[in-house]
């Protein structure tokens, strides 16, 4: 299986154009006033225009209401939703209903974080709403949005991962490892290919983009050296 590839965090058309080129699969932008990388929804719109079809593009939300959320969608054709604050399964449910739009809920990982309860809280939310697509597992840190900090992988259950969307601390140097060993659906950064904070650097990206393609490659082979040797 190919995983699938989300630059997050864009903010000029210039970087679209870079995130497409390089074959990635998702394009995220940041709705929280807060971060260096936010835009509103009229800008999203504009920078929308320019991504071409099969692209999904993305809405990243921290802690918005269901009234905000479905305004900001109603100006930017967002495909999909990311929640990514203290939304509860319940508020998640009711953003993503208000919007008419499918999500991903962030769990924020901590060292303490056991593997069951990942399992638990995706199983809820699937529970919750039949517009509930994935978790997207970042790094807990006191801030939101992500702070380009990496997580324990071996705390990832095996057989969760293969849904799970893998972010937090990514870089050329560790996603080939990363898709190897984790394994997941997709994969998604955002600091790891900047140029600065809300810029994107069109090397970074077109490289991290191999570094995963790499870890594809090292599965594959992998998976038939496994299949060759006789049981």
């Amino acid at each position: 299986m190919r995983t699938r590839i989300k630059i997050c965090g864009l903010t000029r058309e210039e970087d679209i154009q870079a995130v497409v080129a390089a074959g990635a699969d998702a394009i995220g932008f940041v709705f929280y006033p807060k971060s260096p990388r936010y835009v509103t929804p009229e800008r999203a719109a504009e920078l929308i225009r320019s991504v071409p079809p099969f692209i999904t593009t993305v809405g990243l939300f921290v802690n918005a209401s269901p009234e905000e959320v479905a305004a900001a969608v109603k100006l930017a054709p967002l495909s999909l939703l990311q929640l990514h604050g203290d939304e509860t399964v319940e508020q998640g449910a009711a953003i993503a209903a208000a919007a008419g739009r499918q999500y991903m809920k962030v769990f924020r990982v901590k060292p303490d974080t056991r593997p069951d309860e990942l399992l638990e809280y995706e199983q809820a939310n699937r529970a919750a709403s039949p517009l509930f697509t994935s978790l997207l597992l970042d790094t807990y840190v006191d801030a939101y949005g992500g702070a380009g900090k990496g997580f324990d992988w071996s705390l990832v259950p095996k057989d969760l991962a293969p849904r799970v969307v893998l972010s937090g601390g990514l870089s050329v140097h560790n996603a080939t490892d990363a898709v190897d060993s984790v394994r997941p659906y997709a994969v998604d950064i955002s600091s790891g290919v900047e140029a600065a904070k809300g810029i994107k650097d069109a090397r970074k990206i077109a490289d991290f983009v191999a570094a995963v393609r790499a870890g594809d490659t090292l599965i594959e082979s992998e998976t038939h050296h496994e299949s060759a040797v006789p049981r």
